[in-house]
């Protein structure tokens, strides 16, 4: 019996859809010659510990480490299916072993969600919904380096739950996207312990507008501008409400150009509490406003970075060569109490600079690759607009060896 053919096509068109797996088995074996500011048992490193004293005046975080860790291990599900509303509709959930966000990160090796989300393409217009990249981690330019802080706290690193509509125009891409925060947001107020809830009782979500230019596939461009609002309390301390907010901007410009045997790279950040974008920064309570009722207002704390990052183009063997910079700008309101009354990460650090060569050897699905991750930090106590004076500088040296295995 001979089947119709337009079932035969149908059959065929329902088979070319659905979800095609990929990924890498990653194991890192790493060194630090002193104690580090770092989550998941040291795998993601932000800068070193500042000096600790013991009563013999010994630095107790002068001491080195090392750990083995296989939980960059990585899952990745690509979805297909058929066209809606005249776009064709993509999804991708993306998944590794890192552990979720709690506040002693004490489930490594669990499971988590990186990115999930679908999207729908027009011929110049892409709609994109659900947990991605912040857009002030740009895809088309980032640095190329073998630790899991891909640059940071240089480069901004955040993923968030958002709704991101890109538009194309000749040369031009024009993206609008509004974030909620989840796994990375802000700092709350006297501890460690990240939350979402001062975004979210902000009624306002992160927005973010950027402009990219890309003449070819050697040469992309681009700035961007985003734009936050905070409310950290929405009850003072004495039991009365309050619903004070504080306002951050952030800006960025990058540009990255290949030519035949290396790509290069660059990128300048500025960011007001852009803690969550794991840029040192946050926010400080600028005065109070009612001592009766405990109200206060807030001011923000911005910072600076720039980095540059150089890799040759060898598909055998790949050398590179990263290097950032960043810089506590402080607040530019006087504030009444600069040791109890400011909040974020990394805001007693002057400024901060790393460099770390690479070097990667590929053989068809496997690569070797080592780098060394030299970070200098430069610790403070605060003035009145939170920008730390008198400062210690103290530095660590990561020795990275890691191997992949790409499926």
């Amino acid at each position: 019996m001979m089947l119709p053919s337009v079932f035969i096509m149908a059959q065929e068109e329902e088979k070319s859809y659905g979800i095609k797996f990929s990924g890498y088995v990653k194991t890192d074996l790493f060194w630090d010659s002193r104690q580090t500011v770092s989550v998941r048992e040291g795998h993601f490193l932000l800068w070193p510990s500042p000096e600790k004293l013991d009563p013999e005046n010994k630095d107790i975080n002068d001491k080195s480490s090392f750990n083995i860790l296989s939980i960059q291990t990585r899952l990745l599900g690509k979805i297909s299916g058929p066209d809606a509303f005249g776009a064709k509709t993509s999804g991708l959930i993306e998944a590794d072993f890192f552990g979720n966000e709690n506040p002693a990160f004490s489930d490594v090796n669990g499971f988590r969600l990186r990115h999930a989300f679908v999207r729908l393409n027009w011929e110049k217009t892409e709609l994109m919904i659900g947990q991605f990249w912040h857009p002030m981690f740009v895809t088309d330019c980032f640095p190329g380096v073998i630790s899991f802080n891909t640059g940071a706290p240089f480069q901004p690193f955040s993923r968030n739950p958002q709704i991101k509509l890109t538009r194309k125009a000749g040369m031009l891409k024009l993206i609008m996207a509004v974030q909620s925060q989840r796994d990375f947001a802000n700092r709350l107020a006297g501890s460690a312990t990240q939350t979402s809830s001062y975004l979210r009782n902000a009624g306002i979500p992160d927005m973010q507008l950027q402009v990219h230019y890309a003449p070819g596939q050697n040469l992309i461009a681009g700035i961007g501008s985003g734009f936050k609002i905070l409310m950290p309390q929405t009850e003072s301390s004495a039991g009365y409400q309050t619903g004070e907010k504080t306002t951050a901007i952030s800006a960025l410009a990058f540009f990255k150009m290949k030519f035949d045997d290396i790509t290069v790279k660059a990128e300048g950040v500025y960011g007001q509490n852009a803690c969550d974008y794991l840029l040192p920064g946050g926010f400080a309570v600028k005065d109070t406003t009612d001592h009766t009722r405990d109200l206060v207002e807030y001011t923000p704390i911005g910072a600076i970075s720039a980095w540059t990052d150089i890799h040759t183009n060898g598909k055998t063997f790949q050398a590179g060569l990263f290097a950032g910079y960043a810089k506590n700008l402080g607040s530019k309101d006087k504030i009444t109490d600069p040791v109890n009354g400011v909040y974020g990460l990394g805001t007693n650090i002057a400024e901060i600079f790393r460099i770390s060569p690479r070097f990667i050897v590929n053989s068809g699905k496997f690569s070797f690759t080592t780098e060394l991750e030299y970070t200098s930090a430069a610790y403070g106590t605060l003035n009145s607009n939170a920008i730390p004076e008198n400062t210690e500088t103290v530095d660590n040296l990561r020795i990275l060896l890691a191997a992949y295995y790409f499926f």
